[in-house]
């Protein structure tokens, strides 16, 4: 008899058929459909939303409330909504999460458009809209996994990244900008669709299948996903890496504004380019490190990302020229597209699939669980010592961080020939050891 907290199949249901693998899948382009159309609406509201609770209340409390609210879920519930994910059918899991989300945001539209849209509202609508992203997110990260296969992970991160980048810190952004200045209630409004519209692009997907063998509750299951993340060595070195990362990139980034207007004596107007300067880095390492990794292998790459990742920052540290700084955010651009597509691929190739979506949101919770700390450090530092102090020493972080890890992250990784699963492996996943993404 299953006990609590089992998850077994029932008796007679078949396995669902494999699908076909590969980002040139009707799978995988329908999933890739799928990411970009909520991840545009993303792009939109994260533009909207803070500058709405600026405009609205005039209130830094009120602002700051906001954005504690948007990241606050990945504290309190991405554990167990990661072990959930391990257990549900994905693309049902993506779906209800993208139902939820888009509600709540037509809700928000309804009420900005109405004038009732206060601090509260504002609040527990960012709260419910990243609580869904605890799902769906894990959850999409097992339909990638599963319809990429496992030759084409590379890419099909690459592709993930890619659209990402662009819906995040291009075209979501500008369209913010334009439907805000003509009706805020607009953007959220495109939000809530996307995330529909994206619900029913998933709905589409092939059956993978819920989770198989889980044998403990909900606690015993998210006890089990820690120790699994903390307990496989190569899954470790990964995770060291990327909260020495967190670190650093949320203390440059807590002061790039002012360090771009003081510092650089970049127009204020023109402050937004060196973003467009990082995320064009980004694509191209999106595009262009799969070959690189298929050529030299995954872990010579990774080492390289997280050296081009600290040269960034030193060198804005360094010089304070003009060009230097949009140059500095094109290394820091390219660095991390390429850390983020191969410490994915790699993060994914060494979790076995019933663990998948606990050590996807475990991930999450070390890195905006350590951004804060980041954030913090870098107001002192640029008070006793200079603003580009903050990035030498995100840099410096990021180089120690390398000379201490660089040999690990060459050894620890899964050759592309890692055999298939046998029959009688978990269904969804290649049987290889694994464990990250943005």
């Amino acid at each position: 008899m299953a006990g609590r907290g089992e998850v077994v199949p029932g008796p007679g249901v078949p396995e669902p058929p494999a699908p076909a693998v590969g980002v040139d899948t009707p799978g995988f382009r329908r999933l890739l459909v799928a990411w970009s159309t909520s991840m545009v609406g993303d792009g939109v509201r994260l533009a909207a939303l803070p500058l709405f609770a600026a405009v609205s209340t005039r209130d830094p409390l009120a602002v700051s409330a906001v954005a504690v609210a948007e990241v606050l879920p990945w504290l309190l519930l991405a554990l167990p909504a990661g072990a959930l994910a391990d257990r549900w059918e994905p693309r049902w899991t993506v779906l209800g999460a993208h139902l939820v989300r888009g509600v709540a945001t037509l809700l928000l539209a309804a009420a900005v458009a109405t004038g009732t849209a206060g601090v509260w509202v504002l609040v527990a609508a960012a709260f419910v809209v990243t609580a869904g992203e605890t799902f769906a997110d894990p959850a999409s990260q097992r339909l990638l996994v599963r319809l990429a296969g496992p030759d084409d992970l590379e890419r099909g991160n690459g592709r993930f990244v890619s659209v990402e980048t662009i819906a995040l810190d291009v075209l979501g952004p500008l369209v913010a900008g334009g439907l805000f200045l003509w009706q805020p209630a607009v953007c959220f409004a495109l939000d809530g669709v996307s995330f529909l519209a994206a619900g029913l692009v998933v709905a589409g997907l092939p059956r993978i299948g819920a989770g198989h063998g889980v044998r403990h509750g909900l606690a015993g299951q998210v006890g089990e996903g820690v120790r699994y993340l903390f307990g496989h060595r190569g899954l470790r070195v990964l995770v060291t890496a990327v909260l020495f990362a967190a670190v650093a990139v949320a203390a440059a980034n807590a002061v790039m504004a002012l360090y771009a207007v003081e510092v650089l004596g970049i127009p204020t107007a023109l402050v937004p380019t060196l973003w467009v300067a990082m995320g064009l880095g980004t694509l191209v390492a999106a595009r262009c490190v799969p070959a690189l990794a298929a050529r030299f292998s995954e872990g010579p790459v990774m080492v390289a990302a997280m050296a081009v990742l600290a040269s960034g920052f030193l060198l804005l540290g360094a010089l304070s020229w003009q060009p230097v700084g949009w140059l500095g955010y094109a290394l820091v651009g390219l660095g991390a597209g390429g850390w983020n597509v191969l410490s994915a691929t790699r993060r994914q190739r060494l979790t076995e699939a019933p663990m998948m979506g606990r050590v996807t949101n475990g991930y999450r919770v070390l890195t905006w669980g350590l951004m804060p700390i980041g954030a913090g450090l870098a107001g002192p530092v640029a008070e006793l010592a200079s603003l580009g102090a903050v990035y030498l020493l995100a840099g410096a972080l990021l180089a120690g961080s390398l000379l201490v890890l660089a040999r690990p992250l060459l050894g620890t990784g899964v050759p592309p020939s890692a055999p298939e699963p046998r029959s009688g492996d978990h269904a969804g996943s290649p049987n290889v050891e694994r464990g990250d993404r943005r």
